[in-house]
């Protein structure tokens, strides 16, 4: 039997990758024993970190990476994001051009791989939106998008019971 400590840690781990993110961070508790409701709150409140996070390392580190000008920073560092950025860009910039700075919140709010609380702060640290209302846009979206997995989640488990024979169901539970 996993310890509650080790789920808890590799559902933030989850939660805080770029990839993975909520999508991955509360179906993982869930299956672990987590009730619905804890994976949830614990699951968000790290990843809603995100924004910070890398609102700081993009203020910070970022610039050191880069490098002011072309013969500086890290080559490789360079090249990864430039490419990251230009696809950020190309998803977030039609929703923000819609939706203003809730557009964030929409784009952060369904959770497809890459859509997320990475590519939504970067996205709108690359178009210009305030620290103030890229925070809270992404916070809001992360707080929705939570909701959303785990009612899929959850809900989508009752919605298989329909397909499987009373007695091999009882079998699993």
């Amino acid at each position: 039997m996993t310890s509650p400590v080790l789920i808890l840690l590799i559902t933030a781990f989850l939660s805080f990758m770029p990839i993975s993110e909520l999508r991955g961070a509360i179906p993982f508790a869930i299956v672990n024993g987590i009730p619905w409701y804890w994976a949830y709150l614990f699951a968000v409140i790290i990843n809603a970190l995100v924004a910070p996070g890398c609102w700081i390392f993009l203020a910070t580190v970022h610039k050191l990476f880069y490098g002011a000008s072309p013969e500086k920073g890290i080559r490789w560092y360079k090249n990864f994001f430039d490419r990251f950025v230009e696809k950020a860009r190309d998803k977030i910039s039609v929703k923000l051009e819609k939706w203003g700075w809730l557009g964030i919140t929409v784009f952060v709010a369904i959770p497809l791989p890459i859509t997320g609380a990475w590519t939504g702060t970067l996205g709108a640290w690359i178009l210009g939106v305030s620290k103030k209302r890229t925070m809270a846009a992404v916070i809001a979206g992360v707080v929705i998008a939570g909701a959303i997995v785990t009612a899929v989640f959850v809900l989508g488990i009752e919605v298989f019971t329909f397909f499987i024979k009373k007695n091999y169901l009882h079998q699993y539970k």
